[in-house]
């Protein structure tokens, strides 16, 4: 039998998890949005560019790789890529001569990439593009730095406890 206190702890307790599930499916939904968001911002920016023989997906690659000599291995693990999906664009920028790659001489089963000229000047390109956004994002935005810092350690959370889902099946 619940006394009169516990009533509306409980009845308090599950309107606490219906707002948390509103949330938590609110931010699973904006990160796919803002993902997919930030390639239409690219596609935008090549096409002002007059920059169609790669697409978004392609340049956020090449900026990922930077100034770095990487393996597809540690592309996906940095940028989060899909197997399949990172070994395919590495392939058609290769065939494009956005990037260089060759067999590494420590482990002759890795492939080592790295930017040619032409895909640095794509990985300028975004840089250009986010650094104005950076000019702009709060006074046009209203997004602080306070703001980034605290939404970045929000996901860096989330991240965390998805890492821990499934590496420890939870």
């Amino acid at each position: 039998m619940m006394t009169a206190l516990a009533r509306p702890l409980a009845a308090a307790a599950v309107d606490g998890a219906r707002e948390q599930a509103k949330y938590y499916l609110e931010t699973l939904n904006l990160v796919e949005r803002l993902h997919r968001q930030l390639l239409d911002v690219i596609k935008d920016e090549l096409d002002r560019r007059d920059e169609r023989e790669i697409n978004s997906v392609q340049a956020l690659l090449l900026f990922n790789v930077g100034d770095q000599e990487l393996t597809a291995g540690e592309l996906r693990t940095r940028g989060h890529y899909l197997g399949s999906n990172v070994s395919y664009n590495l392939k058609k920028l290769v065939d494009l001569g956005y990037i260089h790659h060759e067999r590494s001489e420590v482990d002759r089963r890795s492939v080592l990439v790295r930017l040619t000229k032409k895909g640095e000047i794509v990985r300028d390109m975004l840089r250009e593009l986010f650094g104005r956004h950076l000019g702009s994002l709060e006074a046009v935005g209203n997004v602080a730095n306070s703001d980034l810092e605290n939404m970045n350690a929000s996901l860096r959370r989330i991240e965390r406890f998805w890492i821990d889902q499934v590496r420890f099946r939870l």
